[in-house]
């Protein structure tokens, strides 16, 4: 890979990472909730999701997720569920509160486990991505060098931009829980990061194989 390919790579990395979404919100969500070192669980759970999908599309499961429109649509509608569930759960669950005096109080706890576990679910949750990184991934790399170690650094850096900017924003998010934990917004965040997730459910559901 030559050094103007692998800039443009990580520029392109760079913007995906940082552009909001599903990860995006759940880790704001869970940082202000139990603090950016619990979050630090939730962004490993998203990388390790992120890894799976690399090592899916590189072994060539996007292939036939693109070849095959009715295995694409189950996986689908199956994530598309899932980010909705979580929508609906956030909206619906009074436990879930911003509120300065639950999290005050550690009122608000989560194992380390399960918080890894949800993040992983909602990075896998999306079978776009897999066919995603099957379609970006041969723009980068040099068909007459050996794949593995390009699949290696070009996953690689996803990974850490992906880490980090998890992080950035669970950080920022935790500086910033004074002013969303004040009860005349508590509830508008709860509410914005449930509408956000059925939004992603929706729009997923909703989207063609190819958009």
């Amino acid at each position: 890979m030559t050094s103007h390919l692998l800039i443009t790579y990580v520029v392109l990395v760079i913007i995906t990472t940082y552009s909001p979404g599903p990860a995006v919100f759940f880790i704001l969500t869970n940082s202000t909730l139990y603090g950016w070192r619990k979050a630090l669980y939730a962004a490993l759970g998203n990388i390790s999701g992120l890894l799976c999908l690399g090592i899916i599309s590189f072994t060539g499961l996007g292939t036939v997720l693109t070849a095959s429109q009715s295995i694409f649509d189950i996986i689908k509608y199956a994530g598309a569920a899932y980010l909705i569930y979580m929508g609906v759960k956030m909206l619906m669950d009074k436990n879930s509160n911003f509120s300065a005096d639950n999290i005050g109080s550690g009122a608000l706890t989560i194992s380390s486990r399960k918080l890894y576990f949800k993040a992983m679910t909602v990075a896998l949750s999306n079978p776009k991505a897999i066919v995603f990184l099957t379609a970006l991934f041969p723009q980068f790399i040099n068909t007459s060098n050996s794949l593995l170690p390009q699949f290696v650094v070009l996953l690689g850096i996803l990974i850490l931009f992906s880490f980090t900017a998890l992080m950035t924003y669970a950080v920022l998010a935790h500086q910033a829980k004074g002013w969303i934990t004040k009860p005349s917004r508590a509830g508008y965040v709860t509410k914005t990061g449930g509408s956000v997730f059925i939004f992603f459910g929706i729009i997923l559901a909703l989207s063609g194989r190819k958009s």
